[in-house]
């Protein structure tokens, strides 16, 4: 049943998708939470980032839901709603995906009588800023403000009340003891996320590998590079061989947790339109984002992330896809090999200047 306020008391919430996607639900769902705490919140997703909810509040239950072998079909599904809502009461469900599985969630949610919101994507809106031909080059609400949309249609009170994963502080530096000692004074330490899912995304690894030089060069920095994968392995294992004070994180699983306390510490990231720009984001690091088929106007910005820190080129023919995964109608990317490193490595310096003139 309602609450008295005529808000639901407990209000499922799903999102399944790409890590980045639902790292970008956490600001919203951590500051409605806070504003609305006569209400508790069931948020389920993929197993795997489960553990990105680092200090959530007290009303705020995260469950692992196994989509892809264990509530596969639409009978698991219906098994599913039925687990969760003999457990936790549901009365309301808000739907943060927009697919299949989450329509039939909100159908059965429907069936039985309960209050569902679900994610207006805006299709029709990508598709006029990304076609090839007149383009509309408006921007378009964030992500972020999408979620928001679904709370606000329950009533429910809404405003910023996410600083960081870590509040005003920052990560355990015990956390990520293996893998570096504490940050000393004068330190600068810079992260480095070269990679993403699609190639319409990545800035060549030979023009990257240009940044990691320059700025491994800077006196007192260390540099981290993050990625995951055999192929992605063997280069920032090579980058990290090759040049002193960079140390490749992709060598061994080191979990969320790890990495997201060792995320707090840097100074800056270097990343893609990708998770990881949304990772630094949660934790309060300034992210200079490259962008290459993708654009921010489309609404994956980071959070709290400075337009001043974006790197990409005046296109005519960009964007040419929401996620990067269409082929290059030119056929050479230029969007990305057309960056010239240092302007990504200025862009850096500009967040944490040299340390002396002569640098």
């Amino acid at each position: 049943m309602p609450a008295s306020n005529g808000l639901p008391r407990n209000l499922l919430v799903a999102r399944f998708s790409a890590l980045g996607d639902v790292a970008m639900t956490i600001p919203v769902v951590y500051s409605a939470c806070r504003c609305n705490p006569d209400t508790r919140f069931i948020f389920i997703t993929k197993p795997v980032q489960e553990s990105l909810f680092i200090n959530p509040p007290e009303n705020l239950v995260v469950i692992g839901v196994d989509v892809k072998n264990e509530y596969k079909t639409p009978r698991d599904l219906w098994r599913l709603f039925k687990e969760l809502r003999a457990q936790y009461s549901i009365d309301a469900f808000a739907d943060l995906h927009g697919v299949l599985r989450s329509f039939f969630l909100r159908a059965v949610c429907t069936l039985h009588g309960m209050k569902c919101h679900s994610i207006h994507k805006g299709r029709m809106h990508k598709r006029a800023l990304t076609r090839s031909r007149n383009k509309v080059m408006l921007p378009l609400i964030s992500s972020r403000a999408r979620y928001r949309e679904v709370f606000y249609r329950f009533g429910f009170a809404l405003e910023d009340k996410f600083p960081s994963l870590y509040g005003s502080g920052k990560g355990d530096p015990a956390m990520f003891a293996d893998i570096t000692p504490p940050k000393a004074e004068g330190e600068r330490w810079i992260g480095i996320a070269p990679f993403a899912k699609h190639k319409g995304k990545i800035y060549p690894p030979e023009l990257m590998e240009k940044v990691v030089a320059e700025l491994a060069a800077m006196p007192s920095t260390k540099i981290f590079l993050f990625g995951g994968g055999d192929y992605e392995r063997k280069i920032l294992g090579e980058w990290a061989s090759r040049y002193n004070g960079v140390t490749s994180l992709a060598e061994s699983r080191h979990g969320f947790a790890v990495e997201l306390a060792l995320l707090s510490h840097l100074d800056t990231m270097v990343s893609m339109d990708s998770a990881n720009m949304h990772l630094a984001s949660l934790v309060g690091v300034r992210v200079v984002s490259v962008w290459g088929a993708t654009h921010p106007y489309c609404g994956f910005k980071g959070f709290r992330q400075k337009e001043a820190d974006i790197v990409q080129l005046p296109m005519t023919c960009r964007p040419c896809s929401v996620f990067g995964n269409k082929p290059c109608s030119r056929g050479d990317y230029h969007c990305l090999a057309g960056i010239p490193p240092q302007m990504i490595v200025n862009k850096v310096k500009s967040i944490i200047p040299p340390s002396t003139p002569d640098e």
